[in-house]
């Protein structure tokens, strides 16, 4: 028996697709500014997934282009236990964990430059500051951390060291040593980032109702208060939502930053996850054991930082929604 058709609901389906490409064809221009972002996605993001399988092979490029299949390691996770069994895998570790943790520290400077932009009185003075906070952000790491070694780099090239031995003091080695390595990721990281970091703070600002801050002065409220009872209140979902987000990168050490730092003198400090997968897997520096491929040992990494960032992320999450904040999904 056949079912009798809904010609109603058929045209009204109908109706609603032709709306929606109507629509989209209205706003093309718009949607085709989309274009380079789900290309970047789907290219570089999810575009490496099938490869993934590498991490469980004895990966042999010179067979995949021949189109024979790499063996599978036997036993399967062999890449993975080789790793965790190695001695590089705690100084690893430990090394990521610190610089992340000093990134985490970092996360509230853009919301204390961006609260302190918005009680600017004079806009004209207000968008000189931003543009010269935004500045650094656009120069890259090579030519950023060009300017630092000509200001804090060894004598006779550094600035300041040249300036402290003019005046009878020692030089300071702030790009060589295991003391300074630190400080220094912290302090050129701020420096660079914290005005970028800036625009979607002031951006949630921008959308805080005037009314509140109108009802707020009449109830006989200070700037301070203002700032503490509405503004902050008022941009801790956004607040929430990119510190979720800082999770699912906690891994990830900024590595330009982190391997144009990087030297003999600072390696036992500054060897990450992201420069030792550069180091084993592009360079191949070195074998990790014989037999192992230097691609499969470096994509088994990768993929260890990359299911600890989604734990995080999804941790971070439920974490928010069990206060009372709203997540990311």
């Amino acid at each position: 028996m056949s079912l009798p058709i809904n010609r109603g609901q058929s045209n009204g389906d109908a109706k609603n697709t032709h709306k929606i490409f109507r629509r989209i064809w209205l706003h093309r221009w718009l949607y085709l500014m989309l274009v380079p972002f789900f290309a970047y996605y789907i290219i570089i993001k999810f575009g490496p997934l099938p490869y993934m399988r590498i991490a469980l092979q004895a990966y042999n490029p010179a067979m995949e282009n021949l189109g024979v299949t790499s063996p599978w390691m036997e036993p399967l996770f062999e890449n993975f236990r080789i790793f965790f069994a190695s001695r590089d895998f705690g100084m690893l570790l430990g090394n990521t964990l610190v610089l992340s943790l000093l990134g985490l520290l970092l996360f509230p400077m853009p919301i204390i430059v961006a609260l302190m932009l918005n009680e600017l009185r004079s806009q004209k003075y207000k968008r000189v500051t931003q543009s010269v906070l935004y500045l650094p952000h656009f120069i890259s790491w090579v030519v950023f951390h060009s300017i630092v070694i000509m200001l804090l780099g060894p004598a006779p090239n550094g600035l300041i060291n040249n300036l402290l031995q003019s005046r009878g003091i020692g030089a300071i080695p702030f790009l060589e040593s295991n003391t300074w390595f630190r400080f220094m990721y912290v302090i050129e990281n701020s420096w660079k980032e914290t005005g970028w970091g800036t625009i979607i703070y002031l951006a949630a600002l921008s959308g805080v109702d005037e009314q509140l801050y109108e009802a707020a002065v009449m109830d006989g409220a200070g700037r301070f208060r203002q700032l503490v009872n509405i503004t902050i209140p008022c941009i801790m979902p956004t607040v929430v939502v990119m510190l979720i987000l800082r999770f699912g990168s906690f891994l990830d050490s900024n590595f330009d930053q982190v391997y144009l730092m990087l030297n003999s003198l600072t390696r036992s400090v500054a060897s990450v996850f992201d420069t030792y997968i550069y180091d084993v897997g592009v360079l191949a520096l070195f074998k990790p054991q014989p037999g192992i491929s230097n691609y499969s040992y470096s994509a088994a990494i990768g993929i260890f930082r990359s299911v600890i960032g989604l734990l995080l992320v999804t941790s971070a999450n439920a974490f928010a929604k069990l206060v009372g904040e709203e997540g990311i999904y």
